[in-house]
């Protein structure tokens, strides 16, 4: 069951598309989306190595911060490719009740090559 705090990705991906042919000097997401996938993907990764010491200090309410910028910055660089989040939301579905294990071991070879 979809919670209603789940819609806040939906409406942040929204003012993302808004936001994303605007004025880079006025907004940060125009701004990274003018730089391309390759720089959004490298702040993706600033972010998620951020995430990831938030989590190796055993630090809950700093991982929270970082992983809301973590999310936020994956979601600039899924607009900024034309990929809607229902797309991967899908994927997710169908996923439900599959070992993880056995998922990976399903894809197709030139799909392991990239992991």
């Amino acid at each position: 069951m979809v919670s209603r705090k789940s819609e806040i990705l939906d409406q942040l991906f929204e003012i993302i598309e808004a936001r994303k042919s605007g004025d880079v000097d006025a907004s940060y997401t125009a701004k990274l989306i003018s730089k391309g996938p390759a720089a959004i993907g490298r702040k993706l990764n600033e972010e998620a190595v951020e995430a990831l010491i938030a989590a190796a200090q055993n630090n809950p309410a700093e991982l929270a911060q970082e992983a809301a910028d973590v999310t936020f910055h994956l979601l600039v660089l899924l607009a900024s490719l034309g990929v809607n989040p229902d797309e991967v939301w899908d994927i997710l579905a169908k996923r439900q009740g599959v070992s993880g294990l056995e998922e990976k071991a399903s894809r197709h070879p030139a799909d392991k090559k990239r992991l």
